[in-house]
């Protein structure tokens, strides 16, 4: 049986929001309430929350159900914290949805914040979805992140070229508060961002002993170097195991090593457990070399 021209059109409408419609979409292709009505008896709409209806079937990606939130808050509304995170690739997917909208609501799998801040600057579409564009995502996040959690999803969006240090340094400037006093603490530090864990912890752990602070992945005798005391032209590898435990990993580290050596530079490995297990000896080892 061929679609009428309204289901075609209903279909057509869906298909960038991830198969989801609200009612008010519905009425404005045409549908009556009685028609809406209909067509959900007989399962060519599947309700998913109040006045918003999945198209066909109930698709099962997380894309549709934050739509389908994000409908159900109306006007205004738009994804946000570990939801939005998520979205730009920045977190692993949340239990629940979460929402930022000027009025509070009650729905099931969603989580509903309210926010007297947020303008239209922090708002954006991704994925035809509206969110919080990622400087405001990471805002929202920095009193629900540990440290090492919050710099590494920094780290990541900027890496990503997502945000940049001046764009949340002008997000801090027009929200003044606990939480940008914590993330101004956090990009006050100088050198660009990290790619792992591990030189997060490093740096951290560089500041606690108040160690010169390195250059952070900086290409030198053909290679790409963790961290660079280039005056004292000094080099440190951070080896994990997950990354350094191959016998191709085994010996490609010596032979860079080897570059490294003949190109008049020192190089030190730091494990994670020296790092975090042993840290005033591996400062003074290091204050050492430095100090040559």
């Amino acid at each position: 049986m061929s679609k009428s021209p309204l289901d075609a059109e209903i279909a057509r409408r869906a298909t960038p929001q991830h198969g989801v419609l609200n009612r008010r979409q519905l009425s404005d292709i045409g549908l009556s309430g009685r028609e809406i009505d209909y067509r959900v008896n007989v399962g060519r709409l599947h309700r998913l929350h109040r006045g918003v209806y999945a198209v066909g079937h109930i698709p099962p990606s997380p894309h549709s159900r934050a739509m389908a939130a994000v409908l159900a808050c109306g006007p205004g509304a738009v994804l946000s914290h570990h939801s939005a995170a998520a979205l730009w690739g920045l977190r692993r997917l949340p239990d629940v949805v979460h929402v930022t909208a000027p009025r509070d609501h009650r729905l099931r799998g969603v989580r509903v914040h309210r926010s007297r801040t947020l303008s239209k600057a922090d708002t954006t579409v991704h994925y035809g979805i509206a969110v919080t564009g990622p400087a405001r995502t990471v805002l929202d996040l920095v009193q629900e992140l540990a440290d090492r959690d919050l710099a590494r999803m920094v780290n990541d969006a900027r890496i990503a070229r997502l945000v940049s240090l001046e764009a949340l340094r002008a997000l801090i400037e027009r929200s003044p508060g606990r939480a940008t006093a914590r993330l101004k603490a956090l990009i006050a530090r100088d050198g660009g961002p990290t790619r792992s864990e591990l030189e997060d912890a490093f740096l951290v752990f560089a500041e606690r002993y108040e160690l010169p602070l390195p250059g952070i992945n900086e290409e030198i005798a053909g290679h790409e170097v963790d961290l660079l005391w280039p005056e004292q032209k000094l080099v440190a590898e951070l080896d994990s195991r997950t990354f350094h435990d191959t016998k191709h990993a085994f010996e490609e580290d010596r032979d860079r090593d080897a570059d490294l050596l003949v190109g008049g530079y020192r190089v030190i490995r730091i494990t994670h457990e020296r790092l975090t297990r042993r840290p005033a000896r591996e400062a003074e080892r290091l204050r050492r070399l430095l100090d040559r």
